[in-house]
């Protein structure tokens, strides 16, 4: 069983500069699940959610300049 109490501590453990690789590590993992079926609807909701929390982050940072 997934604990993301655990996964959240690990992320707040990871030096900022770890984040990017993060990041491009879990965008290829399912990139490549996405490849091999691209109807996978777990898959298309990480795609989803992704671009929407990059837009919801990118709206921030206008707001603030």
């Amino acid at each position: 069983m997934i604990n993301t109490n655990d996964i959240w501590e690990l992320l707040g453990d990871t030096e900022e500069d770890d984040i990017p690789h993060v990041l491009t590590k879990l965008f290829t993992i399912y990139e490549e699940k996405f490849q091999l079926n691209p109807k996978d609807q777990a898959v298309i909701d990480f795609f989803n959610h992704l671009s929407q929390a990059l837009a919801q982050v990118n709206e921030c940072n206008l707001n603030r300049r």
